[in-house]
């Protein structure tokens, strides 16, 4: 998209006072009135600095399609989807662009039930806005607005009401938690959140100013400082987010980062061993979840990447766990998204049951070593082409290109959310993993 304004099933996002404008977010959110045909819609957002003249723009472009709006303020994103399903609303609107960079903002649209848009309704929606067809409503049917200062307290108490999970033995243990969470949306929902089963909790970065002082996505290398934390505060482990607070990651009770990969695979071993079910997850995430639904004889699902790709297929094969190896834990019986508040809980409750450490939990799983790379690129890919010059091996087409070897894989993908093309690898040894990336990122520079 020009502009650094990005439109996918994922949502909008772009650069704000570039791709992304006041009057371009006014329109999507009418857009948006239009495509609810009125009624409630629930809103709330991250920390960012544009925050608020994004928020005003929404809130423009809702009520002049009718719309009331619940502002439920600066929370998580599944805080604002879990609302939405609570409160019984036509849809929500959280104002975030996730792990992008403090320069970009956006809107990620949620229907009915507390669901991200699905590919056909997130086609509906950019159909509406594309094409000028919106409704609006006269001045004596604008919409109003109102605030609603329980949204986080509900979210918490629908969390904490997973019936497996003892709270009396959580707070006798009183885990020494450290917390990272970007100075975004959950800067003040994950202390508190903690605290509510005994948790001592070492804060790092949870001012809530909108001032990103680490690269907002929670992968290793971006967790130093919480690493640093762990290790001096001698806590049980450390848990980062992004800036609107739904992927979780994990750092081990010796200050290393895991990789956001091990927050599926340790919530998803312990969950399916109190319920056993169908899991779903995408096709970039690591195959520790694969060894794990074997170990319980579940079936395994893999789609696009993208929640809503992920939650639909969930839907449909009526699985019991699910999603994305970015650190993104979905419990059905909580909501149908990503929630590090879910994960955090289920890993705790994980290592109270075993008795054993974060790090004894993890060295249980598959070793596996997982490499992700990403390359700047507005060229159309040549899959055909990437494909000839890697050995052969079982070829998945459903999203970009996947291959699986019996020691591997490589998936090559043009990302939904940012100008660019993901290649992630995973093999035995990370040097393998490694020679897989650059390989692939060396073939598609030199087209």
């Amino acid at each position: 998209m020009k502009n650094s304004l990005m439109i996918s099933v994922s949502g909008v996002r772009g650069i704000v006072g570039k791709g992304l404008t006041p009057s371009i977010v006014s329109r999507f959110a009418l857009a948006f009135g239009t495509f609810v045909k009125g009624g409630k819609v629930v809103i709330g957002s991250d920390t960012r600095h544009s925050r608020e003249v994004i928020r005003h723009s929404v809130v423009s472009g809702l009520l002049a399609s009718g719309c009331d709006v619940v502002d439920i303020g600066i929370c998580p994103t599944p805080t604002v989807l879990y609302n939405v399903k609570h409160l019984k609303t036509l849809g929500g609107i959280a104002i975030t662009a996730s792990h992008n960079p403090a320069e970009w903002n956006g809107l990620k649209f949620i229907g009915r039930g507390g669901i991200f848009l699905d590919g056909t309704q997130a086609k509906r929606l950019i159909a509406i806005y594309e094409k000028n067809r919106f409704h609006t409503v006269p001045w004596n049917r604008i919409g109003k607005v109102q605030k609603d200062n329980e949204a986080v307290k509900r979210h918490i108490d629908a969390v904490l009401s997973l019936p497996f999970l003892n709270i009396t033995g959580l707070r006798k243990r009183k885990f020494r938690v450290a917390v990272d969470c970007v100075n975004g949306a959950a800067s003040a929902v994950f202390p508190q959140f903690l605290e509510r089963f005994g948790c001592d909790v070492i804060k790092v970065f949870c001012d809530g100013t909108g001032d990103f002082r680490r690269n907002p996505e929670p992968v290793g290398e971006n967790l130093s400082v919480l690493g640093e934390k762990v290790k001096k505060n001698n806590a049980d482990v450390g848990f980062a987010t992004d800036a609107d607070g739904d992927r979780l990651s994990i750092v081990g009770n010796d200050g290393i980062p895991f990789g956001e990969e091990y927050s599926l695979a340790l919530a998803g071993r312990f969950y399916l061993s109190k319920l056993k079910g169908s899991v779903v997850t995408n096709l970039s995430t690591s195959r520790m979840i694969d060894t794990i639904t074997k170990e319980f004889g579940v079936k395994l699902y893999r789609t696009k990447v993208g929640e809503a790709n992920v939650v639909s297929k969930m839907k449909a094969t009526r699985a019991v766990f699910g999603g994305e190896g970015n650190g993104g834990v979905i419990v059905p019986k909580i909501q149908y998204t990503r929630d590090a508040l879910s994960g955090i809980v289920l890993i705790l409750q994980y290592m109270l049951e075993s008795g054993k450490t974060i790090n004894q939990l993890s060295s249980e799983l598959e070793k596996m070593k997982i490499v992700k790379k990403k390359l700047k690129i507005s060229k159309k890919l040549n899959y055909g082409k990437i494909v000839e010059e890697l050995p052969p091996g079982k070829i998945n087409r459903t999203d970009g290109v996947r291959i699986d070897w019996e020691k591997g894989w490589i998936h090559i993908r043009k990302s939904g959310t940012e100008p660019i093309v993901r290649i992630i690898a995973e093999a035995r040894r990370k040097k393998d993993a490694l020679n897989l990336c650059n390989k692939v990122i060396k073939m598609i520079g030199q087209r």
